[in-house]
């Protein structure tokens, strides 16, 4: 995720702090100094923000560890102002799988709050919860009230949050994949639109801005599952582009700029002797250009490290390995020769497509 940057790897999966979460510590930091003008307050007040997102990082390994379990990589975790986002290589196939993914994240908060009330309960720590504040009380006992906020908040049916995964799981038994999910989205965009009313009228903006982020995160999740039927069971060869240009390693990036100006094609593949050497990329493009000279020949900024499709093997399978490597190219070759192009834009126009003459038959 841009504007974040990397503190550790952990289990093998890279955690991302994104810098906003600099500036709310920051904020907090003047709210606390003016609410209780004490250096050790303040700090006590930063240490258990920070231990709250540590609470919240442990929920996004418990979804990370599981799914890998079931085989399902996670590329990175991400930490941000309103939570964490742990990205998965992809959605799990099974919806049972699903289940026990989504239902790892809070299972994690359980387990913590369980080993805080033990620690309060053996230390005859305990207080009456109206002495609890942002600021006051045993801190044992607000990072365990916090997390049975985190478990009660995130099992909210408010799809794409655990809630609404587990929702989608549960739906996708009985009425498919692409229908529950559509079904889970239209629920999370209504409990979007609660929050927001919500937020409005107390007023709560942090209650506004989650719900912005549950209304996108439910439409981006529903168009992924499109998309995913869409593609579902489709051969390369009936999905890639056939129309294309190609690049020699010795062609200039002058000339793949006049590719890019005269038509939609931004990726080329570089063939020397009708075999796939390399890939040039447009974000590769605009970076040599930056500090390189048009007349600079292709080999010297294509990319080597490319993988290639096979005309029948299935698109679903193909994109998932560009997509564990981040590629946005995919050469299609058959027996050694190119025959097409697997791109993402080239695939959401086929889908698109799909989607238009479905819904033609249905009306």
């Amino acid at each position: 995720m841009s504007w974040s940057f990397r503190i550790g790897r952990y289990f093998g999966i890279d955690v991302y702090l994104h810098f906003t979460f600099v500036l709310v510590l920051g904020f907090l930091a003047v709210v606390y100094w003016k609410a209780e003008q004490d250096v050790l307050r303040v700090i006590e007040g930063l240490l258990f923000f920070l231990a709250i997102f540590l609470c919240v990082l442990l929920h996004e390994f418990g979804h990370a560890l599981m799914a890998r379990r079931y085989g399902v990589k996670t590329r990175d975790i991400t930490l941000l102002p309103i939570g964490g986002l742990a990205r998965l290589e992809r959605i799990p196939q099974e919806p049972m799988q699903e289940l026990w993914i989504a239902l790892a994240g809070p299972a994690v908060n359980v387990v913590i709050a369980g080993g805080l009330a033990l620690l309060l309960t053996l230390g005859g720590a305990w207080q009456p919860l109206e002495n609890l504040t942002p600021t006051g009380g045993h801190f044992a006992e607000r990072l365990l009230v916090l997390n049975v906020f985190l478990v009660l908040f995130n099992m909210l049916p408010a799809f794409p949050m655990d809630g609404g995964r587990v929702v989608r799981a549960l739906l996708a038994l009985r009425l498919g994949f692409a229908r529950a999910t559509r079904i889970a989205a239209r629920l999370g965009q209504g409990m979007a639109f609660l929050f927001a009313l919500v937020g409005l009228l107390l007023p709560q903006p942090m209650l506004v801005l989650i719900a912005l982020f549950v209304w996108i995160g439910a439409g981006q999740e529903a168009g992924a599952a499109e998309f995913k039927s869409s593609i579902g069971g489709v051969a390369v060869e009936r999905a890639m582009m056939t129309d294309f240009r190609v690049l020699e390693p010795d062609d200039s990036l002058g000339r793949a700029v006049q590719f890019i100006l005269a038509g939609a094609q931004q990726d080329f593949p570089v063939v020397d002797q009708e075999r796939v050497v390399g890939v040039l990329t447009r974000r590769r493009l605009i970076e040599a250009l930056t500090q390189r000279s048009p007349t600079t020949a292709v080999r010297e900024v294509m990319t080597f490290q490319f993988d290639v499709a096979r005309p029948e093997e299935l698109v679903e399978d193909a994109l998932a390995r560009g997509r564990a490597q981040d590629l946005q190219l995919l050469p299609v070759v058959r027996e050694g020769r190119l025959v097409g192009l697997l791109t993402v834009e080239n695939l959401s126009e086929y889908v698109a497509i799909q989607a238009a003459l479905r819904e033609r038959q249905r009306v």
